[in-house]
């Protein structure tokens, strides 16, 4: 008898050393450290090195992981050609999704592997750079080998080295959303994998399920609420309206967590860094006060506290990202994410092929015979 659980929920397809949510508790790990511990002390290359290889490298192989990230920044010209040929109304995910999907990675399509998960990684910002860039009217800007990975990706959007404490807080920002378990895109990845389909095709599948707005896109809502709200005073008639309405808080809430989103409180106190320079904190701060005291009366026992867009929107406002943007910013960190699921699926891979209950008619005649 085949047990029907409608999304998946509590049915577990896989093992993996990546990383574990433990929603009950508020717990992150990345291959057995605490998330929020291992993005303190370490960059974002680093980060990806302890997924991709399960520790944190050495400084000779953190060397020699950025030299090579940084070298395959640069996009090949037909690529260059495709983004600038796509039509004005397209999305910076849609451009994304269709010029990853174009690229060519050094090797045999299967197994996957690092160098081919590096050259996509290394690639996504300039993508979105560039894309960002001539929808502006502006000219496109070339990778800078001498700046790290995310530094380099702001440079490429602005045009000029960013501000050492704003290519951190982004930093943080990317490591605490590299990988988060089995999420949807996370599966999608996995099940191409399995088909033994190539490590591009696994990635823009996964790329293709966070368009989706139950997935990606929650931090620019957040802004949206935000500007809406606009100032304290405002702040809790608006979000009664919004709870009394039946209408959700943008930003609070998790599928998993029913306690504090652990990558929630380490942006909070990355955000709160920047206070002096960002007056929205202090309103951040006020109605993330009053919409959990709401949302417990409300909505009682269902353990509604702020996730990970709610912050993300903070650092995103502080280092003048385009709302645009912060979806394909979040992708572009995923990636790293995606690609250890996809080395980890394909080292002891079998194909995923879940049953489905059939609940429509059944002839009236008896089966043909086949004798």
């Amino acid at each position: 008898m085949i047990e029907l659980r409608i999304g998946l929920e509590g049915v577990a397809v896989a093992e993996s050393e990546i990383s574990c949510v433990n929603g009950e508790k508020g717990e992150l790990i990345y291959r057995g450290y605490w998330a929020e511990e291992a993005v303190k002390d370490h960059g974002f290359e680093a980060v990806v090195h302890l997924l991709w290889h399960g520790e944190f490298p050495t400084s000779d192989q953190l060397s020699a992981f950025k030299r090579d990230l940084a070298n395959r920044r640069v996009l090949p010209d037909y690529v260059k050609t495709i983004i600038k040929s796509l039509p004005k109304e397209t999305t910076p995910m849609a451009a994304l999704r269709t010029a990853i999907s174009s690229l060519t990675v050094p090797g045999e399509s299967w197994p996957p592997t690092q160098t081919q998960a590096m050259d996509i990684l290394a690639k996504a910002p300039t993508i979105i750079a560039y894309h960002y860039r001539v929808q502006q009217g502006k000219e496109p800007i070339e990778p800078d080998t001498s700046l790290d990975h995310i530094a380099n990706y702001l440079y490429m959007l602005h045009g000029e080295s960013p501000r050492a404490s704003f290519a951190r807080a982004l930093e943080t920002y990317c490591m605490l959303s590299m990988d988060h378990d089995m999420n949807a895109s996370t599966f999608t990845s996995r099940v191409v994998t399995a088909t033994e389909a190539d490590i591009v095709s696994a990635i823009t599948a996964a790329i293709g399920a966070l368009i989706g707005p139950l997935h990606g896109g929650a931090p620019s809502k957040v802004d949206d609420m935000l500007d809406e709200i606009g100032t304290k005073d405002n702040a809790e008639p608006w979000l009664r309206e919004q709870l009394e309405s039946g209408k959700r808080l943008m930003g609070f809430g998790h599928r998993v967590y029913k306690t504090y989103d652990p990558r929630a409180a380490a942006l909070k106190v990355v955000t709160q860094q920047f206070s002096d320079e960002s007056p929205l904190f202090e309103l951040s701060l006020y109605v993330e006060e009053v919409a959990i005291r709401l949302l417990a009366e409300y909505k009682p026992g269902r353990n509604l506290y702020p996730n990970l867009e709610f912050w993300a929107a903070g650092v995103m406002r502080t280092i003048d990202m385009p709302r645009e943007l912060y979806t394909p910013t979040f992708c572009l960190s995923r990636i790293a994410g995606w690609s250890a699921h996809v080395m980890e699926q394909a080292a002891n891979n079998r194909l995923i092929r879940p049953s489905v209950v059939y609940v429509g008619k059944r002839p009236e005649t008896p089966p043909p015979s086949h004798v």
